[in-house]
């Protein structure tokens, strides 16, 4: 029996995975993915889409950046808001790190306010309003990874 080396092993996986991936719609952002899972974003390409807060009006958009089958643990993403104040009730841990402007975090009546530069972190369990005046852009990353599922439950 002839034994297959570790290149050879090599295109065969990768090409299984391009075969897997034909399928499979491309990002509308620059991303690699290495077939160690490793993943490289150009965030300044990144399009953020519409999200409906339930409120007309609200002017909020994002994009995640990984899918549940790059990460079945953490989700990450991109969110914009211009001028929109709303409420949300998060049953999931999460980081944003503000890129652009300044986000407010209003909490039991307090302003918890992170601008361009800053990391904020919002507990599992917070009844919140994201504030925003004017234009902020931010990158969050929340625990676990299917926090649209569990926003959808608890946020209608």
């Amino acid at each position: 029996m002839t034994q297959i080396t570790a290149e050879a092993l090599e295109q065969i996986v990768r090409k299984v995975i391009a075969e897997q991936m034909a399928g499979v719609a491309k990002p509308e952002f620059e991303k690699h993915v290495d077939a160690s899972g490793c993943a490289v974003v150009k965030c300044n390409t990144v399009k953020c889409k519409p999200f409906d807060t339930g409120k007309p009006g609200d002017q909020v958009f994002i994009t995640d950046l990984l899918d549940l089958n790059e990460s079945e643990r953490l989700g990450c993403g991109m969110m914009e808001m211009r001028d929109t104040t709303f409420d949300w009730e998060l049953q999931y841990d999460e980081i944003d790190y503000i890129i652009e402007g300044t986000l407010k975090v209003i909490i039991d009546g307090r302003e918890v306010v992170g601008h361009a530069g800053d990391m904020m972190f919002i507990p599992k369990g917070s009844k919140i309003q994201f504030s925003v005046e004017g234009f902020a852009r931010f990158m969050f990353v929340v625990y676990p990874a299917n926090w649209e599922q569990i926003a959808r439950e608890t946020n209608g």
